[in-house]
């Protein structure tokens, strides 16, 4: 029944590359075309930022001001509905927009969820095809993905914006004596559709529809305008109408031809895999309707790494089996055979718990299943190992199963629950880095619930059928081997141990004291990199560069890049970055000055592409006149940088004097590459200076002025119309000039005046430059310059930053300046920190349950004393394989705790039963040192062969947990098992004899620390 639950589980189970969750993060974009960024700080940031301000669990505002854009984004406590916050961001947003300015052009609040991200990525190539019939095509495909069951959307991108454009003739209105804004008036008159209500005729109703909509170009063009001299003035008389393509502001190729793309996202809850089989059969019959010079490139596909993660895994899971396997030799091949059967059936079982409580198969939740693999079989060998035992001293196989079980069960119970409770208390840890990693502890914690629940009923059923009638004595040649080499060399180790019991735990803690002064060698790091097949090239040109100019960097980036046999296909995107395609890299705002390139490796190796992407980041530099940075994913929450100093102060020319010193020092640091100073450098604008008197003195009002200056750059947005498609376009009316209009197009601007007569722009008004600050920056309503520098391969980020904090401590900050340290160390500090608390609940929680099975305190301080010395492993593990803590190692240490404990359990438990059975001190631990050292290196070796197919996998995020938890098992085996019996020894409790317990209705006797009896 299991195996059958587990089986429709894993079928329907939603699979994703990385966890899918709630995040209580969003985003204000507000357009304002021309407004310089003092403007848009003053006029919309500040007062946005005011109102968001007063909702309750902010933990962090942001914004960024720039030229005519302004981006605030608000985080919220991790612990929020987040539903109900984004309501509350809404209705606070649309609250103020009636005091921002009127001719805001664009005002909305995105969410970031996980769900909007495009699993695939489509290009659309047409060298020389219209654009209008590529978006035709584009929107076709776009339709019809949306209706394929799983999609959540699809969306269009890289084409420029199709607009109806009415392009005015200023001579012809001058001689009919008419002004632009009449014109506008018309159009936005005419273009309403106000229903008409309806009428009863006899026993019929009947709606009255209007035709105010316009539907075509002839529509637009036979607009009355006015009358003049006798004649009704239309559209057509002072303008052209026609359909064209709009101003340019994301262009798109793949590799190295002119495409769009078409993304789609998949809905919540959905098999990423299944849902690719869906859109692929869509494809294919689209594909066949493409006419003649548009071909369809399927480029990015996320399953794709879905997939390759889930194979690693099967190949994981065959060699970890195979090893655990080798590992139960010593139990015979039916005892192995009944401890393999746990092994799928507890998976199934945690699968089908995962599945109930809506989790998904991810990256994290296959960890998870990975490192309770080496613990699934660890309480049914110690169950099998004791029923062989009784067998072995003459019990029947169900005396054997059922004796075996209840002297044990109690022990395992505890060592299970201590292992539980090791990982719960990563399900509460707080932020987003809590809730990225929740689905690894939950994986494991409900495959150690579903293997307790085996080990203690479906394993000992099974033993008490399948094992041998008869036991050896002395068990099988390779037991009998294990036995005696337990004797000849732990035997004789422990016995030291007893004798010399101080000497022994001086040294134990001199190891654990030189294990924690190699914490700074080891070093910290936050989360790694992804390790995926893709990465992305960030190109930023100088403020004020044209979309062609930065092109021109796209286009030697495409031809370094491209030449590389491991590229598979590149995303090159002009002017807008390209569509999400990953949880923690969000697209920037569009601007002619930025591009960026999504690059698709045909494998990720983690040894040689590194080395290869160094490579290119050395050719990629020698580029003049842009920043051309290539970056690899990375796992965890969304930061700035590795290294992010963060400058807060007042004024803008004192926080850019101090950013171009800390600039200077984070570029001579060793290490560092990547530096960039938002305020390096200040734009230079061209502004329109109005002679006002003597605008006043022909009749310009100011605002006719600013009016026809939008209408001869930029356009002027009339309304919209709906095409035979069903989609809307803008309704853009504008003044002649061909291409990007230059600055002499000013020239031959002609300005209305209230009499009707055209004055040259030129008479009234002046250009003069002037510069102004890129990008005013806001950290929680207080300005703030943040410099931001990434690390070269081979350098420690902890280590270059704490050179870098140390050099910049030299700098003397003006009064109400500071200097917080952002990026990798400040998101570190915050996931450390929950982790920490969790470290302790589980430590105490663990102590608590201990108490509760020994009722002893002194017992419990025993058991606990185990804890540090796998710390020792886990250290000199990481140092040894180049990793260093971040925070998946913590988790390592964390599991550790239970699985050290676990054992210890065992141990601590045998040597008070048998000194229940009257057994003295001195012989009890000896003897339960050496019975029970069999299952704890068995139920370690299986965890250690669990964990080597992820150690020596190379992947960043798994295996530096994997080497903690098998260095910190070497070191508790090793050193655990003699300083154990030794703390026992000189922390015995006082015991009971059982059969004394047995005579005495209260009180009795207990047992003294030489074995003897105590009244």
């Amino acid at each position: 029944m299991f195996a059958a639950l587990g089986a429709v589980s894993w079928m329907s189970i939603a699979r994703a590359e990385d966890p899918d969750f709630p995040v209580p993060v969003f985003t204000t974009v507000a357009v304002y075309p021309g407004a310089s960024p003092e403007d848009m700080e003053q006029l919309v940031t500040e007062p946005i930022e005011k109102q968001l301000k007063t909702l309750e669990d902010v933990k962090k505002l942001e914004s960024t001001s720039s030229d005519g854009l302004s981006v605030i984004k608000v985080e919220f406590e991790a612990t929020v509905d987040v539903e109900r916050k984004y309501d509350q961001v809404i209705r606070e947003v649309n609250a103020l927009r009636a005091t921002l300015p009127a001719s805001l052009q664009r005002l909305e609040v995105k969410r970031n969820e996980n769900s909007d991200l495009s699993v695939f990525q489509l290009a659309l190539v047409a060298p020389s095809a219209p654009w209008q019939q590529v978006d035709d095509v584009a929107k076709r495909i776009e339709d019809a993905l949306e209706r394929v069951p799983g999609v959540k959307k699809a969306e269009r991108w890289a084409a420029p914006p199709r607009e109806m454009q009415i392009t005015l003739d200023l001579g012809r209105l001058s001689q009919l004596g008419l002004t632009p804004a009449q014109l506008l008036n018309a159009l936005g008159s005419d273009n309403t559709q106000i229903p008409g209500g309806s009428v009863d005729v006899g026993t019929r109703r009947y709606n009255i529809a209007t035709t105010g909509r316009y539907r075509s170009a002839a529509d637009v063009e036979r607009t009355v305008v006015a009358g003049a001299n006798g004649a009704t003035v239309r559209v057509q008389d002072v303008a052209t109408v026609q359909w064209a393509d709009g101003d340019v502001v994301h262009m798109g190729r793949w590799n190295g031809q002119r495409a769009m793309w078409v993304t789609v996202s998949v809905q919540k809850g959905n098999n990423v895999s299944a849902v690719k089989a869906n859109v692929w059969e869509a494809l294919d019959a689209l594909e066949r309707t493409l006419p003649a010079g548009i071909t369809l490139s399927r480029g990015f596909d996320q399953s794709a790494n879905v997939d390759e993660r889930l194979s690693r895994l099967g190949w994981d899971f065959a060699i970890a089996i195979g090893l655990v396997l080798i590992t139960l030799l010593p139990l015979g091949t039916r005892a192995s055979i009944i401890v393999m059967i746990s092994i799928p059936t507890s998976l199934a079982i945690a699968v089908i718990l995962l599945y109930a409580t809506g989790y998904s198969i991810n990256q994290l939740s296959i960890v998870g299943f990975v490192i309770a693999l080496g613990l699934l079989v660890d309480d049914s060998i110690v169950v099998v190992e004791n029923i062989a035992r009784f067998l072995r001293e003459g019990y029947s196989r169900t005396q054997a199963a059922i004796e075996a079980t209840k002297q044990i069960g109690v022990a395992v119970l505890g060592a299970t629950g201590t292992l539980i409770f090791a990982f719960l208390p990563l399900l509460f840890l707080p932020g987003l880095a809590g809730k990225y990693i929740r689905s690894l502890p939950l994986a494991v914690v409900y495959a150690v619930l579903a293997s307790l629940f085996v080990s203690l009923t479906i394993i000992p059923w099974l033993a008490s059928r399948l094992m041998p009638s008869e036991e050896g004595a002395e068990g099988n040649a390779v037991l009998r081997w294990l036995d005696g080499g337990i004797h000849r060399t732990y035997a004789p180790l422990l016995k030291r141990a007893m004798a010399y019991p101080r000497a022994t735990l001086v040294a134990s803690f001199g190891l654990v004291v030189g294990a924690f002064a190699l914490v700074p060698a080891v070093g910290f790091s936050l989360f790694p990199k992804a390790g995926t097949p893709q990465y992305h090239v960030d190109i930023t040109t100088p403020e004020g560069t044209s979309l062609r100019e930065t092109d021109r960097a796209v286009q030697y980036a495409e031809a370094v890049i491209g030449g590389h046999p491991n590229t598979r296909g590149i995303f090159a995107n002009v002017g807008k970055d390209n569509p999400d395609v990953y949880y923690n890299v969000f697209q920037r705002a569009e601007a002619p000055n930025r591009a960026q390139m999504f690059v698709l490796l045909n494998q990720y190796d983690n040894d040689a592409t590194p080395v290869m992407l160094d490579s290119l980041r050395e050719k990629l530099s020698l580029y003049p006149g842009a920043r051309i940075e290539l970056k690899e994913f990375e796992n965890g929450p969304p930061i700035d940088a590795p290294i992010a100093m963060r400058i807060e102060g007042s004024n803008l020319d004192t926080l850019q004097r101090i950013a171009a010193q800390y600039e200077a020092v984070l570029k001579s640091t060793e290490g560092t590459q990547y530096v960039n100073n938002p305020v390096r450098l200040r734009r230079s604008d061209l502004r329109l200076v109005v002679d006002k008197q003597k605008a006043g003195l022909l009749g310009v009002p100011s605002a006719e002025v600013e009016r026809t200056l939008r209408l001869g750059i930029a356009g002027l947005q009339a309304g919209s119309i709906r095409a035979d498609n069903g989609d809307e376009y803008p309704l853009t009316v504008r003044l002649a000039h061909n291409g990007r209009p230059a600055p002499e197009a000013l020239e031959r601007i002609f300005v209305s005046s209230v009499n009707g007569a055209m004055v040259p722009l030129s008479q009234i008004a002046t250009l003069r430059f002037v510069s102004s600050p890129t990008t005013i920056d806001h950290n929680d309503r207080t300005r703030a310059v943040t410099v931001t520098s990434y690390v070269r391969s081979g350098y420690n980020t902890d280590a270059v930053t704490r050179q870098v904090i140390e050099r910049l401590g030299n700098i003397t900050l003006p009064v109400g300046y500071a200097l917080v340290p952002a990026g990798e160390i400040e998101s570190r500090e915050e996931s450390f920190g929950g982790i920490g608390g969790a470290v302790v609940v589980a430590v105490f929680a663990i102590l608590a349950i201990l108490v509760l099975e020994f009722r002893d305190f002194r017992t419990t301080l025993v058991v606990a004393s185990v804890i540090p010395l796998g710390v020792v492993g886990g250290i000199v593990a990481l140092l040894f394989s180049g990793y260093t803590l971040s925070f998946t190692a913590m988790i390592g240490f964390v599991a550790l705790v239970g699985i050290e404990i676990k054992t210890s359990i065992l141990l601590v438990d045998f040597t008070d039963q048998l000194r229940r059975e009257g057994v003295g001190l001195d012989e009890a631990i000896q003897r339960a040192g050496e019975v029970r050292f069999l299952p704890i290196v068995l139920t370690t070796m299986t965890a250690i062969g669990g964990m080597l197919p992820l150690a020596f996998q190379g992947s960043g995020l798994y295996s530096p947990l994997a080497w903690v938890i098998i260095g910190g098992l070497v070191s508790s085996t090793l050193i655990a098992r003699l300083v154990t019996p030794v703390m026992y020894k000189l922390l015995a409790p006082a015991l009971v004899r059982d059969e004394e317990l047995a005579r005495a209705p209260s009180g009795g006797f207990a047992v003294g620390q030489g074995g003897e009896l105590l009244a």
